[in-house]
């Protein structure tokens, strides 16, 4: 069936949200397996089954601002993702200027990309065969978004763009096929209480730490997808905002989830995330 005639509809899906570690210790995350611990997590993954709208034919309804995620039609000029150096020098300079259309942007600077290929049994320890997240997470928290602007812009740039409004969005579009096998699925900004849900988690690399956000589950979540989502339709999902209006959305919880009603036969997810600062004069 056409992706455009698929009507709104809700499906279980089975969510990874965090729960603290036993010990009371700080949560902290490494980026690669590691033998020596065992594993990557020293917190616990815990499943909550949930609705998921398919909010198809109404996403117009959504929008960064409120809900933290905005989703749009856009047809790419780089088509093949099969090279990290061809995506950089090719399909970089037209995310920039999207996003710049998309967000009235007076800079955007792309700091990394990540390409997701599903695939059933390997284990997602190679940085260049990366799989979709299953687990409820927010990229960046304030203090990380505020080091990435120092990591990725010269020391001279970086005070200054401090000053005013900036934010860290990730622009998610499917490669090679529709998303229906584990698409993306995002919580709505307004249903989440930050003091309540999110927890910060270290992430562990082995040169330098960030910080990424855990999400603790609450029945007040309210979760969306677009379902079917072509390579020629991207969302932009708010990771960071340093806006001070409490009004407006400051990021989106979101994940990878096994919808129930992929249709059989489907291709294996593939995507590209791009994760862009986004600065405002």
């Amino acid at each position: 069936m056409p992706a455009t005639l698929i009507q709104p509809s809700t499906v279980p899906g089975k969510l990874l949200y965090f729960t603290p570690p036993k010990d009371g210790s700080r949560p902290i995350t490494r980026i690669n397996e590691d033998v020596k611990y065992g594993s990557r997590y020293n917190w616990i993954q815990e499943e909550h089954t949930v609705p998921i709208e398919n909010i198809r034919g109404r996403e117009g309804s959504y929008n960064l601002d409120s809900a933290g995620f905005q989703y749009y039609q856009h047809k790419s000029k780089h088509t093949s993702f099969s090279n990290d150096e061809e995506i950089e020098k090719e399909y970089y300079p037209e995310s920039e200027e999207l996003i710049k259309e998309l967000t009235g942007a007076s800079k955007v600077v792309l700091f990394d990309h990540t390409i997701r290929r599903r695939r059933p049994g390997e284990l997602d320890s190679d940085p260049s065969k990366r799989q979709p997240v299953s687990n409820v997470h927010v990229d960046q928290t304030s203090k990380s978004a505020v080091n990435r602007v120092h990591r990725h812009l010269p020391e001279s740039e970086a005070p200054e763009l401090l000053k005013n409004r900036f934010q860290i969005i990730n622009l998610w579009r499917p490669i090679s096929n529709p998303a229906y096998d584990w698409p993306l699925t995002l919580c709505d900004f307004r249903s989440i209480d930050k003091d309540r849900d999110l927890v910060p988690i270290a992430l562990l690399y082995p040169d330098r730490e960030g910080e990424t956000y855990g999400v603790k589950y609450s029945p007040e979540h309210k979760w969306k997808y677009l379902k079917g989502m072509t390579p020629e339709e991207i969302v932009l999902i708010k990771c960071y905002d340093s806006t001070e209006d409490r009004g407006v959305s400051d990021l989106t919880p979101h994940t990878a989830f096994e919808d129930p009603s992929t249709p059989e036969g489907s291709p294996f997810r593939e995507s590209i995330e791009l994760r862009a600062l986004v600065f405002y004069n």
